[in-house]
């Protein structure tokens, strides 16, 4: 009896000690677990408390410099583009780009501003697709432009002399054609007679008149009427005896009007440019529309370029990217409409240099004839 009460007061006094080792675990393990919450809770707090990233700030670029080509009168260029400036500067700021002083300059010659982005001394060229493809080992085109198209788009050029006046139609096209004009003089009215009784001209009628023509990059101005010449005579410019190199299509018509010439190349729209001036400072009576008509069509010419410098430091992608946003947003507002209606342009759109392969056999036939 006495052995069992012994064995009964063990077996109580390791239940007692059992029972205060687990009391004690479970004291040390919430004690654990206030500390990681309390943590947490630190950790959490430090977080909130950080201050927010910085806005990245605006890249500066000292100069960005723009060059137009002489297709108007320098003077009037210059002065419709002086918007520009801001607005470039603008939209580039709006993009992360700080421009210091954006110049506007009009190039001597289609190809000046060519050799100019080349050489990398302009960064963005406003040119034609015809000089964009002879200067491309140099310069990059990263837009071009949209224009409305014309109620007229034929290739008979009888056509539009039965639709006059030429008007802009509400659809926006990436092409326009050029036509040759012929003029007031004796044998600018024989040659449009021809036409428009439906005839068709010979290269003996063509040879025998004044022509006044552009540089050869120009595309309205050269190199289309160029494979005109070729596709109906299988003549090209240079075997014209009387053709005559101009600076400007304004000087063309001006020397239309006063009948030194008899035919000229220009772009479809060209004497809308011109009709308040046929009888204001060219001083003609009767009207532009009256006194010139079509001989002549040509297929249709892809757009204007914004090009820019491959040899420009300023041009990285990220510029071009930019650059090409900027002139698109610029297009979008009323003030920026006006400025670049100046070159009959409405809108852009991002370019690929593909775009521009027909203009580039378009040149090597140009070459080919020389």
């Amino acid at each position: 009896m006495k052995k069992l009460w012994l064995l009964l007061i063990a077996v109580l006094f390791a239940t007692v000690l059992a029972a205060c080792g687990n009391a004690e675990e479970g004291s040390a393990n919430e004690g654990n677990d206030t500390e990681a919450e309390t943590t947490e809770t630190e950790t959490n707090s430090s977080a909130s408390e950080e201050e927010p990233a910085e806005e990245a700030a605006n890249k500066a670029i000292d100069t960005l410099s723009i060059d137009f080509v002489p297709s108007r009168e320098p003077d009037e260029i210059i002065t419709a583009t002086e918007p520009l400036k801001e607005l470039l500067k603008t939209e580039m700021a709006n993009l992360g780009y700080d421009i210091g002083t954006v110049e506007i300059n009009v190039g001597t010659s289609y190809e000046a501003v060519g050799e100019g982005l080349v050489a990398g001394t302009t960064d963005i060229g406003l040119i034609p697709g015809g000089t964009y493809v002879l200067y491309d080992d140099g310069a990059e085109v990263i837009l071009t432009a949209t224009r409305a198209g014309l109620n007229n788009d034929s290739d008979n050029a009888k056509d539009w002399n039965e639709n006059k006046p030429t008007e802009p139609s509400d659809e926006q096209v990436t092409y326009y054609r050029a036509l040759m004009i012929a003029g007031p003089s004796a044998k600018g009215q024989e040659l449009a007679e021809k036409v428009n009784n439906g005839e068709e001209l010979t290269f003996e009628d063509v040879n025998s008149a004044n022509w006044a023509v552009m540089s050869t990059s120009s595309p309205a101005g050269y190199i289309y009427p160029a494979i005109w010449l070729q596709n109906n005579f299988e003549k090209t410019i240079s075997d014209l005896d009387n053709a005559v190199q101009v600076d400007s299509y304004g000087s063309a018509f001006a020397r239309m009007a006063q009948e030194q010439i008899d035919v000229m190349v220009t772009y479809a729209d060209a004497r809308r440019d011109n009709a308040e001036a046929w009888q204001g400072e060219f001083g003609r009576e009767g009207t532009i529309w009256d006194e010139t008509n079509v001989i002549g069509v040509t297929p249709g010419i892809y757009n204007d370029t914004i090009s820019v410098s491959k040899n420009s430091e300023k041009m990285t992608d990220d510029v071009k990217a930019a650059i090409q946003q900027a002139f698109i947003n610029i297009a979008e507002t009323d003030e920026g409409k006006e400025v670049i209606s100046i070159y009959n342009h409405e809108g852009y759109q991002k370019a690929e240099s593909s775009d521009y392969d027909n203009e580039r056999k378009a040149q090597e036939m140009v070459q080919n004839m020389k």
